[in-house]
């Protein structure tokens, strides 16, 4: 009999550095030409961002950010354990890795057989050492759910939802780091992850994916209209999408959790805070809607906004947000876990059978 269990965590990149890198993302900006000069020095900034940064570059915040992130984390695995499910559905973008000029879906069920992942072959520098001290060459091999993928996508056709499939990876071996590190995080104590994955992607960088290379633009540079790609899928596409995986799953013999990994808005995505900090108000009014269960005021989000305020990942939030409207879900946990200087908001949120 199907079961599904809904879940919301992060793939936050920096989260696999150690403490003294995490706020690296945020230097790269003050190094960014295009930043004004008055915005250069804690001086220029909110005092939220001035009182996190301190005098040890964010160190002690980091690690009081890892240790609020890591708790969530390890309650997720607690859970998924409990439930035991056949497979786990990811929700994920990909950030100019499997998918680039060749094609952009807006969403691709991956149907791999297996994943053979070496996860520090292809890190920034500047993100330094992995907190793990694992070598660059450690692999992780990640067992598919090739049957689940292959009936999940045929029953998103038949319900006229044109959604891609892929059987191999294009350009990228292995998985693309939301799916991966959503793995990897949930397995921090390195005690074994035992699941089958069915990694599930949105086009969440839309404008953004191939121009930008699905990572920062220059302040200094800025992306003009002549230069952006065509838009994501709207909020409401991805909502719809979730509601259709939801219908589709509760057909099915299996037990799923439903997994949306992102972090809220990027500081690097958001414009008018100069990438200096997240959108921490819009962030906050997403999460007091989730907490009232407002489904509707998630629904009808336009895409401008979510752009605006660089909450871009989110789709896949509002794919997890519609699934579990569909089933009739209120989030029965949740927490935002706020930051002004490690880059990006995080949310965790639970969703019981």
């Amino acid at each position: 009999m199907a079961e599904i269990l809904g879940l919301g965590m992060t793939h936050y990149p920096p989260l696999a550095s150690r403490d003294e890198h995490m706020a690296e993302i945020l230097r790269l900006t003050l190094r960014d030409p295009g930043l004004p000069a008055a915005l250069r020095t804690p001086a220029g900034w909110p005092e939220p961002m001035r009182r996190e940064y301190a005098d040890d570059g964010a160190t002690a915040a980091a690690g009081r950010h890892r240790a609020a992130l890591t708790a969530e984390l390890r309650k997720m695995r607690a859970l998924l354990d409990e439930f035991a499910p056949d497979f786990v559905v990811i929700w994920g973008d990909d950030q100019y890795e499997n998918f680039r000029e060749s094609v952009i879906p807006p969403f691709c069920v991956l149907a791999y057989e297996a994943m053979t992942c070496r996860p520090w072959e292809r890190v920034p520098e500047f993100l330094g050492p992995n907190v793990w001290n694992e070598a660059k060459d450690r692999e992780f091999t990640v067992q598919g759910h090739r049957a689940g993928a292959k009936a999940l996508a045929a029953d998103l056709l038949e319900q006229d939802f044109d959604c891609a499939y892929a059987y191999e990876p294009l350009h990228h071996p292995g998985l693309p780091h939301a799916f991966l590190n959503t793995i990897l995080y949930l397995d921090y104590d390195r005690r074994g992850f035992p699941y089958r994955v069915v990694p599930f992607q949105i086009n969440c960088y839309g404008r953004r994916v191939i121009s930008a290379h699905g990572g920062m633009a220059s302040l200094a540079d800025p992306l003009t209209a002549e230069r952006l790609d065509p838009p994501s899928p709207s909020p409401r596409r991805c909502f719809d999408l979730g509601a259709a995986v939801a219908r589709a799953i509760t057909r099915s013999p299996w037990r799923v959790a439903l997994i949306a990994s992102s972090s809220w808005s990027h500081a690097f995505l958001t414009e008018k805070t100069h990438h200096l900090h997240p959108d921490i108000e819009a962030d906050r009014e997403l999460y007091a809607a989730l907490r009232r269960a407002d489904y509707a005021r998630w629904r009808d989000t336009p895409l401008a906004a979510v752009e605006e305020s660089g909450q871009h990942e989110m789709l896949n939030w509002f794919a997890l947000v519609g699934a579990m409207a569909e089933l009739g879900r209120k989030p029965d946990e949740s927490v935002l876990i706020e930051t002004w200087v490690l880059n990006s908001n995080k949310c965790f949120a639970v969703f019981r059978p």
